[in-house]
């Protein structure tokens, strides 16, 4: 699907305001031909109208000789040929000056004072005439007519409107360079940052300085700034945990290039199988690191979410217990499990996640289990995995305890549990190989990304608890507890690796 085309912040703010500030412009220079097509009609009116009330008032000064003085005196008043004016002065049966042809009526009549002003067509052309009637002692009243064509009045509008116009040409030019200076200026701040982040390295990351930001960008700095800090801290705990994996990987690495040194060079058959023995064991201790440290790269956030489905917690717990069962026995320990939450232990607890990594999670823990075996605890060791629901802040939970009875984990160790690459000091007084420190710390982050949670307790009869929450999918009900324990297998138990 392709993608739509960038669009560029500058070209849309410019053709927003500058598209508006036209119309405004192009709106104006109309309101403003119509203002001066008005105020022309009015004035050329109402002088039309002034010229023939002059007329009409000469006539009723002269009396009975009028006929013989207006004449000239018309004459010398509408003779401007810039004006275009025509006039007709008529008794209705006499013709005394003027225009013989000038129709004595016509449309669009508007009063004024004494005058009638109307639109008519004269000699093809279209006119506005101003009318005046003059009673007479004796005889027909005297009728004064002053016309002019419209085009006249059309350019006075035109003169009008150019003079209008160019102060809002000026005006409209003056304001395109105002809203590009100020559009550039404004975005100025967006291309500073832009500068700020290229200046950025994956070894720097430091926040974007926000003194100068407008208050409308501040937002989207803030995201950024918070985003750098989160990138900080996942390299630095990348940097870190490569350390600290490179750190791990060369103790085993080491012993293993040891070992085969030592059976390439001995002598006796026995101390050679001696050396491959360790040799053998070396080796299975670095492929066991490599693959946690391949869980823990699992269970990082990222694609695994896009891969969750439903699992059924209660049998994933059943099941994964069970694949422990023959390791549990070669160790004479009693690993059970047993469910709280359903009478007829068999409704799934159906939760969103990678059965995979949930898989690891339940193993981590009964191998955490399972590693020592104290003498102490010899065909008495027992581990007990509990699947039932809990409503941790009215949020439906499935929850898998693994509890066993061996000497729990120490106070001080407590809060250091989850950590990578941690181990307790006193485990490895037992003569076994303690690990690597990352199996609770694998699970920690499988809960993490499944949005679920993971702790310790110790155990009310001594030994350790571990509790394991995951949300249940809306489907699942809760019901009320009732504690059923299905047939265990027996083994025995051993110590929390740290």
């Amino acid at each position: 699907m392709p993608h739509p085309a960038a669009n560029s912040l500058r070209r849309t703010l410019l053709r927003r305001l500058a598209a508006p500030l036209s119309l405004l412009a192009l709106m104006s220079g109309l309101i403003a031909y119509w203002l001066a097509w008005q105020y022309t009609q009015h004035v050329v009116d109402r002088s039309l109208a002034d010229l023939a009330t002059a007329i009409s008032r000469q006539i009723q000064i002269a009396g009975p000789s009028a006929s013989s003085s207006v004449r000239p005196l018309a004459q010398a008043m509408f003779s401007d040929p810039v004006e275009h004016l025509i006039y007709r002065i008529s008794d209705g049966e006499t013709e005394i000056a003027g225009d013989p042809s000038l129709p004595l009526q016509g449309k669009n009549v508007r009063i004024m004072h004494y005058a009638y002003v109307f639109e008519t067509q004269h000699a093809g052309v279209t006119m506005r005439v101003a009318q005046v009637r003059v009673d007479q002692p004796k005889g027909n009243p005297i009728v004064v007519e002053v016309g002019q064509p419209v085009e006249h009045r059309i350019e006075i509008a035109a003169e009008f409107l150019v003079a209008i116009m160019m102060p809002l040409l000026l005006l409209l030019l003056a304001g395109w360079v105002i809203v590009w200076r100020v559009v550039n200026q404004q975005l100025n701040p967006l291309t500073d940052l832009a500068d700020s982040l290229n200046r950025q390295t994956h070894t720097s990351l430091e926040p974007v300085d926000e003194t100068y930001v407008p208050v409308e960008i501040r937002p989207l700095t803030g995201a950024l700034n918070a985003l750098l800090d989160r990138l900080k801290a996942a390299l630095d705990a990348q940097r870190k945990f490569i350390a600290d994996a490179a750190h791990q990987l060369r103790t085993p690495l080491t012993a293993v290039k040891l070992h085969a040194e030592q059976a390439a060079v001995a002598r006796d058959p026995q101390h050679t199988l001696a050396a491959v023995r360790e040799l053998r064991a070396a080796a299975d201790r670095a492929v066991r690191l490599s693959n946690q440290l391949l869980s823990l790269a699992r269970a990082e956030p990222g694609e695994q979410a896009a891969r969750f489905v439903n699992v059924d917690m209660a049998a994933l717990a059943f099941e994964t217990g069970a694949e422990w069962v023959p390791r549990a026995l070669a160790v004479h320990v009693d690993l059970g499990f047993q469910r709280l939450d359903d009478p007829a232990n068999d409704r799934p607890l159906t939760a969103r996640g990678n059965p995979v990594l949930l898989h690891e999670v339940i193993a981590n823990l009964l191998d955490n289990a399972l590693k020592y075996v104290p003498p102490s605890r010899f065909d008495g060791g027992r581990i007990t995995v509990t699947v039932s629901q809990s409503r941790i802040d009215e949020v439906a939970m499935a929850e898998i305890i693994v509890e066993d009875n061996g000497p729990g984990v120490p106070v001080n160790q407590q809060a250091d549990l989850f950590k990578r690459f941690f181990r307790g000091d006193g485990q490895s007084e037992s003569g076994v190989d303690s690990g690597a420190g990352l199996g609770l710390a694998i699970v920690h982050d499988i809960m993490v990304l499944h949005h679920g949670s993971v702790h310790y307790e110790d155990a009310p009869d001594g030994g350790a608890r571990f509790i394991v929450r995951i949300p249940l999918t809306a489907s699942n009900v809760p019901r009320e507890p009732e504690g059923r324990r299905l047939p265990k297998k027996s083994a025995h138990k051993a110590p929390i690796d740290l």
